[in-house]
């Protein structure tokens, strides 16, 4: 007998089925992704990578679903239905666009996914933190990603992330605190 699916796993499935339904190229970021990184945390919102040129798409689909469009711009769109939340960052700059590309596909306890690279996911955490430093479970998420991943990580990407934020420094002592 099958396990019971979670209400958090149907609406991954209800969303990602949308997704595939307009051909949009999407990969799973924010909470939910750090458990295919070997860092496991509570939250209860869907945060996806989604190609800008499907924005449109997919806010049409969202509305199908029955969500309601809190906030859209050409970099995001945030939806809530109820007490469900799904966030979209789009992707259209070459760097996002990149790891959109390059994400892979893993199996998730919400069934197959694609799935953005750790270092990638580190990028999008600091990206995140450097636009509102209230985030700081994005520092925290970084913090554990670097720890659990220490020895498989591309440092020279995440250094690149770090850098562009102007942020080498910061990089410097978060692994000094985890060596």
């Amino acid at each position: 007998m099958a396990a019971p699916v979670s209400r958090l796993g149907r609406q991954i499935a209800e969303v990602t089925t949308a997704l595939r339904g307009i051909d949009a190229q999407f990969a799973l970021i924010g909470g939910l992704a750090l458990a295919s990184h070997n860092v496991v945390r509570a939250t209860q919102d869907v945060d996806l990578l989604v190609d800008s040129d499907r924005a449109d798409d997919v806010h049409v689909a969202m509305m199908r679903l029955g969500y309601d469009c809190l906030h859209r711009s050409a970099d995001a769109g945030n939806y809530s239905r109820k007490d469900e939340r799904v966030d979209f960052l789009y992707a259209s700059r070459p760097i996002a666009r990149r790891l959109l590309a390059g994400a892979r596909d893993v199996k998730t306890s919400f069934g197959g996914l694609r799935v953005i690279s750790t270092e990638g996911l580190i990028g999008f955490k600091l990206q995140g933190w450097v636009n509102d430093a209230r985030r700081t479970r994005d520092m925290e998420d970084i913090r554990a990603l670097l720890r659990a991943n220490r020895n498989t990580v591309d440092m020279k990407e995440v250094r690149e992330y770090f850098q562009l934020f102007d942020r080498t420094e910061l990089l410097d002592e978060l692994l000094q605190e985890i060596d």
